[in-house]
């Protein structure tokens, strides 16, 4: 039910029988107070300026002419020109029956496109670090929105695989002379100090820098050795990947990896059709494409180098490729990147070059989904005391360890609860809630008190709310067997909970359309705090009249099966005791 589709549609109609031209669009929004009604008709005001009349005027020719009598209890002026619109509360009941009853809660299918979202994209030969906390998350939130709605989501795990860091570690394990035993031990640690060893090296001997560019072009072109020490470096970066991806509740799966290197037996045709079409030239013995919009100080034309005078390739050589093979072999409809706000540039250059080369269709929308940083109590990025970027590990093991300490505070019945376990869910769901319920645009502040509060706006109080759902649809197992057809809403506590759960498909739709799970938090939080309103106020179980106490039941068994599903959209696991 998406209760602002129904009321566009009907005022949209309304609008072309009040003659308003088709070019002012309707604008319905949900109000903001109680007392403005269930929902609001914007813009009234900037139309009747623009077509000089009376904003009170225009209302009234709107309220006398909208047909929503079988919908709305009231619907007013207030001025200049606003309109209020209440909703019956019959009508709210007969819609909860419906979704009471129907998959999804009553959300059609959409007619399917096929949807890539790219995220996550760690760092290879090296750990996840806090950086990728929140392109991991939210791009994951995003891929479980958009399937339940029904489209043919593609998750891609974008690795940078196939660059100058394995030309740098192929280089120095090549010098100090690593026998095959050791790779069949290589891990993560021991891999990361390699690359900080090999770092230092190619910074500072030019040989070696030389050394290492030469085992890239041989890496790129197919050299047997280089390969075989390729592909054990990455074999060790994606397992250790996958534990953390597991400890988060991501979907991320081995056969989501789409690395540069995937791309590699593209990439020499591709850049020839790009000569071809007179787009890339040569300059100074490198290929390289000139764009109208990129210019340097001097405000001449820079170019964008695609193969070094080496041979070798660099990333955006890749990320064209990459999306080439996305539009032409994948038939993307819309492709998602979720990245921090340094990749804009470089990918408004790479989807320049695309269209240009007409490598993608007129109709694929491309949209980067930047995101902010997150930041320590003091306003800075968050890193350790040493100054060093937060392992993800050590993050997680951290929040499972405070988590698992205030459970024990709180004197649980150590035979009643499996802690560990517990802990588990309450951690990672604050990790992820904390980041999640923030606008992806803004930087945040890493708080472990408030994130692990059980008041507010955080993963601990939309989960107690759940357990306490769940609990007491427990007492009334029997009682659920039995539940009559009919909904009665008496209250204002029942009117207003009824009234937001039916809100679910809107919220879906927009977290869809904008990417924006924050959007999803507010609105799971707004049906926490509401059903802990009803709880206090409102009679369940002992209420005798039996149509009261069935209306009731239904609201508490919609309250946890939306809660769950919503806390499920955004990746965290519930728990049935707290």
């Amino acid at each position: 039910m998406n209760i602002k589709l129904l009321l566009t549609k009907i005022i949209k109609k309304t609008f072309i029988h009040a003659s308003i031209p088709a070019v002012y669009k309707v604008n319905i929004q949900q109000s903001s107070k109680i007392e403005f009604g269930d929902y609001q008709i914007n813009g009234i005001i900037n139309i009747a300026k623009k077509l000089n009349i009376c904003p009170k005027q225009l209302a009234s020719k709107i309220i006398n002419l909208v047909q929503i009598n079988d919908i709305s209890s009231k619907i007013e002026i207030v001025e200049p020109g606003f309109i209020n619109i209440f909703l019956k509360s019959n009508w709210i009941a007969q819609q909860i029956n419906q979704i009471y009853s129907k998959n999804k809660f009553g959300i059609p299918s959409v007619i399917p496109k096929t949807i890539i979202i790219d995220y996550s994209s760690p760092n290879m030969a090296k750990e996840m670090h806090i950086g990728h906390l929140r392109s991991t998350v939210i791009g994951d939130a995003m891929a479980r929105t958009l399937s339940l709605l029904g489209h043919n989501v593609i998750r891609v795990n974008h690795i940078g695989d196939w660059g100058t860091q394995f030309g740098m570690l192929i280089a120095y394990m090549k010098q100090i002379k690593l026998n095959d035993q050791f790779y069949k031990k290589i891990n993560i640690n021991k891999l990361e100090k390699y690359y900080r060893k090999a770092k230092k090296e190619y910074d500072q001997n030019p040989h070696f820098a030389k050394m290492a560019q030469e085992y890239v072009v041989k890496l790129q072109n197919g050299d047997d050795y280089s390969f075989k020490i390729w592909k054990k470096l990455i074999r060790a970066t994606i397992k250790e990947n996958q534990k953390i991806y597991e400890r988060l509740n991501i979907t991320l799966q081995e056969n989501n990896i789409m690395g540069e290197s995937m791309y590699r037996n593209m990439i020499p045709n591709m850049i020839k059709d790009l000569k071809n079409k007179k787009l890339a030239v040569i300059s100074f013995g490198a290929t390289v494409i000139y764009l109208d919009h990129v210019k340097n100080k001097q405000g001449k034309k820079m170019g964008v180098i695609i193969q070094k005078k080496d041979g070798s390739y660099l990333y955006t050589t890749t990320d064209i490729a990459c999306i080439k093979y996305r539009s032409e072999i994948l038939k993307a409809d819309r492709i998602i990147y979720y990245t921090d706000y340094r990749q804009h540039q470089h990918l408004n250059q790479v989807w320049n070059i695309a269209r240009k080369a007409g490598y993608i269709n007129k109709y694929v929308s491309l949209e980067h989904h930047m995101f902010g940083m997150i930041l320590d109590k003091k306003g800075r990025p968050f890193k350790t005391r040493s100054g060093n970027t937060v392992k993800l590990k050590k993050l997680l093991d951290e929040g499972l360890e405070k988590a698992y300490n205030f459970i024990l505070s709180k004197n649980y019945n150590k035979n009643s609860v499996n802690i560990k376990r517990l802990a588990q869910i309450i951690s990672i769901g604050a990790i992820k809630y904390a980041d999640l319920s923030k606008n992806r645009a803004t930087n945040y502040i890493f708080d472990w008190n408030k994130m692990l509060n059980f008041e507010g706006n955080t993963a601990p109080y939309i989960l107690y709310a759940f357990t306490r759902a769940n609990s007491i649809l427990k007492n009334s197992k029997k009682e659920q067997e039995k539940l009559t057809k009919e909904i009665k809403l008496e209250s204002q506590q029942e009117i207003q909970l009824a009234l937001y759960l039916l809100r679910f498909e809107e919220t879906i739709t927009i977290v869809a359309k904008n990417g924006t799970p924050h959007v999803l938090c507010s609105y799971l939080y707004k049906i926490a705090t509401l059903f802990s309103s009803f709880y206090e106020f409102c009679s369940i179980l002992k209420t005798q009249n039996q149509i009261t106490r069935h209306s009731r039941l239904k609201l508490l068994i919609l309250t946890a099966k939306i809660l769950k599903k919503g806390l499920n959209l955004l990746g965290i696991e519930t728990t049935e005791q707290m």
